[in-house]
């Protein structure tokens, strides 16, 4: 069976991992250990078990620990680095930078490299392929003062930070925070995943310079289908500080068990 191809999976891998405090001022947030396996690793094997076989990694933080890491390993994909080293584009930009890695696939699955779970990400990129969206959100029911809003057609609308009762809305001229005044939208409250699929070329036509995925969303939405997928793995970690780290790494030691 030849690999697949129609699918990059690109790792978002720059960030500076400033929550795991201690464990990231000598090392990227990519490489902190899970049970004595990187991140990295942990979301580079998932992503090959699921199906994909083109990879593209982007980098920032302790970037050249990470492209190291990645030549000392014989991984069954083909692995690009996408090099941020000079200037850390964050969620959105990052992807800009990297799309032209993109042009030979059909669309790509886009993967934050300290979410850990057992999504299908094989069963759902080929319902994506199969489908007529510009790009999927994976979306849960959870708590989180950060949420993405979606109409009774589960297409992307808005965002919130109900903390500070912040809103963004796709009809509206730019992006800018704005607080609730007045009458709101009916919407549905989801928290992102931090997984997404997109078309290859979507975010072909902005401008690389340091932006955030929402946004370019947001920006998308007005006339493009940018559709809520919920999902309900057996398990979701997002390890972004140490309390979480260690609850995973619990959770995980369960199973095996």
């Amino acid at each position: 069976m030849s690999p697949r191809i129609d699918t990059t999976a690109m790792i978002l891998a720059a960030g500076l991992g400033t929550r795991l405090k201690a464990l990231t001022q000598d090392r990227p947030k990519a490489l902190v250990e899970l049970n004595g396996k990187p991140l990295l690793q942990h979301c580079i094997e998932n992503l090959i078990a699921n199906g994909f076989y083109h990879i593209v990694i982007n980098v920032h933080h302790f970037g050249e620990q990470i492209i190291e890491f990645v030549s000392q390993h014989r991984f069954d994909a083909v692995i690009q680095i996408s090099d941020e080293r000079d200037l850390l584009m964050d969620t959105g930009g990052g992807i800009v930078k990297a799309t032209p890695l993109f042009k030979d696939s059909k669309a790509v699955m886009v993967h934050n490299v300290d979410i850990i779970s057992n999504v299908n990400l094989r069963e759902m990129s080929q319902q994506f392929l199969d489908s007529d969206d510009d790009a999927w959100l994976l979306t849960q029911d959870r708590e989180t003062n950060r949420k993405l809003l979606f109409d009774d057609e589960n297409l992307l609308i808005g965002w919130m930070n109900k903390a500070e009762a912040q809103f963004k809305w796709v009809d509206e001229s730019s992006t800018a925070l704005r607080r609730a005044q007045g009458p709101q939208p009916c919407y549905k409250e989801l928290a992102f995943s931090g997984l997404h699929f997109f078309r290859n070329d979507l975010f072909a036509k902005f401008e690389v310079k340091p932006q955030s995925v929402i946004d370019l969303y947001l920006h998308l939405a007005k006339s493009k289908r940018i559709v809520s997928k919920p999902i309900q793995p057996d398990y979701w970690f997002d390890l972004g500080k140490p309390e979480q780290l260690q609850a995973a790494e619990n959770y995980l030691n369960n199973i095996v068990k």
